[in-house]
């Protein structure tokens, strides 16, 4: 019996991995199944039924204020960055065949959180306000993590691109950035430091649809391009010299993915602020149940990455109400034992 499902037309065909397809369809219904009791759980509780009520435009008047206008939207941008930073990882595991790359290794989300940090410093008065529209904070960051990102390969190019430069560099810098950004906040004014400090743990709390509709257009985009590259990506983990024996340009493609990595994790950094350890573990959790083939593993590591930020913002919201705890801390407090235990299993 073929592990493959074949799908044939006149203009196209497409291969699906039967193991993968199952395993994607229980975990996506999982995904909804924790997003259905997101919504449903809070300070004021909402059963499932009237939940459903709700979506589908029959609930009561209170039920509905709280689900459409507070609930779901933050539920919709926990689900869409989680899904684009663990997919993010999985771009930028493969480009520097290192397990241990991630947006948060190579520097991406420090330098868009180094920008959002500056333009809340800059921009804020002696009132606590800001003197410009909050609507550019997403766009400070996206531009931030691009810069980053442009800095890295520029400092990493030596007749190419190398996997082992790309990474030592991005470490390097993600250090200064991080140094560059603490300093930011204890010489800019104290009432606007706690406001960056909880942004740079990461946090979904007090988006809007405003917010779904800017994450929204770079998700749509930058997810199909990167599922029609995903052989790009199974080419460039062999290595460079059996990629371009294979006629692949490996510089050209390392190129594209990158911007694809960090447009990805710059626009999720850009809502929900430098939410730690998604884009690491994600992948690791995918590659393990799908394996390494990047057709496969790409929907899974997205699927995982959205369920692993819903559950934390769903625990930082209950677990010690009335606080509300960012959902970057339950996200740092499992990804850096993970973190540990792969630098022992990789210490060759």
């Amino acid at each position: 019996m073929s592990k493959y499902l074949t799908v044939r037309s006149k203009r196209y065909s497409m291969l699906f991995d039967k193991k993968a397809l199952i395993i994607s369809i229980v975990l996506f219904l999982i995904m909804a199944a924790i997003m259905s009791v997101s919504i449903g759980i809070g300070e004021l509780y909402i059963s499932p039924l009237e939940v459903l009520k709700s979506l589908t435009g029959t609930g009561s008047g209170m039920n509905d204020v709280v689900i459409q206008q507070f609930r779901l939207p933050r539920i919709l941008i926990a689900v869409i960055a989680g899904a684009s930073l663990s997919l993010a990882g999985a771009i930028l595991q493969g480009v520097i065949r290192n397990p241990l790359a991630s947006p948060d290794m190579l520097g991406i989300t420090t330098g868009a959180g180094f920008a959002a940090v500056t333009f809340i410093t800059m921009f804020s008065n002696q009132s606590n306000n800001l003197k410009v529209s909050i609507g550019y904070l997403p766009l400070a960051a996206v531009l931030g993590a691009f810069v980053m990102a442009a800095v890295i390969y520029i400092l990493a190019w030596k007749r190419g691109i190398s996997p082992v430069r790309l990474i030592l560099i991005g470490v390097g810098l993600m250090s200064a950035t991080q140094a560059l950004t603490t300093l930011m906040i204890i010489l800019g004014p104290i009432y606007a430091a706690s406001q960056a400090t909880i942004w740079l743990t990461g946090t979904v709390y007090a988006t809007n649809w405003q917010d779904v509709n800017s994450l929204l257009p770079w998700f749509i985009i930058l997810v199909p391009i990167l599922f029609l590259l995903s052989r790009m990506l199974n080419i460039q983990e062999l290595g460079d010299e059996v990629a371009t024996s294979l006629g692949h340009s490996v510089h050209k493609g390392r190129f594209v993915l990158l911007v694809l990595s960090t447009g990805l994790a710059g626009s999720a950094v850009a809502f929900t602020g430098a939410i730690g350890f998604v884009g690491l573990i994600g992948p690791h959790i995918a590659r393990r149940l799908v394996g390494s083939s990047f057709g496969a593993m790409l929907p899974v590591s997205g699927i995982i990455g959205a369920i692993l930020v819903l559950l934390a913002d769903l625990a930082g919201r209950t677990l010690f109400s009335p606080l509300e705890v960012p959902a970057g801390v339950f996200t740092a407090a499992i990804g850096a034992p993970y973190f540990i235990y792969l630098l022992f299993k990789n210490h060759g």
